[in-house]
This record gives C-alpha cells, structure tokens and sequence, in this order.
C-alpha cells in the first residue's frame, strides 16, 4: 500500500461501531507506514554513525520493539492469541533492556558529588564548630557571678570582681 494514498477498503460495508474502529486503525497503519519509510529511506550504518553510544542501542531497540508489536498486531488480525506466541517473550525481552537504558540515562543524568567542594563544606563547618566551642569553653571559664562592668560607663569590657577590688587596695595604700 501506499503512504500517500488511502486504503481501498469500503469501511460502510461493516456495522458503524466497528468501521470507526476499523478507519482509525487503517490510519494509524498508514501513520505507521509512513514513518517506517522516512526510516528505511536513509541507509542505517549513516544513521548510526551520527549517533552516540546509548542513541544507538535506543535506535535499534525501537526499530526491534516497532517490527515485534507490529507482528502482535498481525496474529491479532488473523485471529491467533499473540500471548502464547513467542513474540510475547521477545517484547518482554525488548521492554527489558529499554528499562536498563532508561536506569543508565538517569544514573548519567543524576546530580554528581563535587568531591573537592564537599571537603571545603566539612572543614570549614568543622573549624566554625572547634572556634564556636573554644569561645563557649572560654565563657564558661569566666564565672558569671564574679564579672562586673567597669565603672566607665563608655567601656564594654567586663573585667573581673577581684581585679578592681585588688586595685582598689592598692590605691588605699
């Protein structure tokens, strides 16, 4: 048949719900048989060579998994049960591998670990950690109770209870 010209087949002479069916399969096929030319016009090997590793098995899977539905379809219209024909075994086969090549595409695709950046993130988290605790540690160590604010009401520093009662002996003396 054809791809540019319609099937020769009078659809009106069966029941309508089965010549709508009947129209839409018929051109689906003829969709089908199109694009299988536009495929088959151009020579495989130059296909091939124009496509990375992973297009290629993608490529010659699809034309495998096309060819065996196409054969299902086929047993369907002249009346045998595809299910207990091998071509059951050969799709399963096919949709296997093309679920391999999906998991290499998303393990290619995944997020990779900067291993280098990484470092630079854990040591500088450490050594705020080591800084952050030396400055609790060193707080903790000046007790509380004996810190009082210097007099100069300007000063910020606190200084301890016994350096200004220490001074202020000296200045008595």
């Amino acid at each position: 048949m054809d791809s540019s010209s319609k099937s020769n087949v009078n659809f009106s002479d069966f029941p309508s719900e089965i010549s709508d069916k009947l129209e839409t399969f018929d051109d689906c096929l003829g969709d089908v048989e199109t694009l299988l030319n536009d495929l088959f016009t151009v020579p495989h090997n130059d296909i091939q060579d124009k496509l990375f590793l992973i297009d290629k098995a993608k490529l010659d899977l699809m034309a495998a998994y096309t060819i065996n539905s196409l054969f299902w379809v086929y047993l369907n219209t002249r009346g045998e049960n595809p299910k207990e024909h091998p071509v059951k075994q050969e799709l399963e086969r096919i949709r296997s591998y093309m679920a391999r090549i999906k998991e290499i595409e998303d393990r290619q695709n995944a997020p990779k670990l900067n291993k280098a950046a990484s470092k630079r993130f854990v040591k500088s988290a450490l050594w705020k950690a080591a800084h952050k605790q030396a400055d609790e540690a060193h707080k903790q160590s000046a007790s509380p109770s004996n810190d009082i604010t210097s007099e100069n009401p300007k000063s910020t520093t606190k200084r301890k209870h016994s350096d200004i009662i220490g001074k202020d002996k000296r200045k008595k003396k």
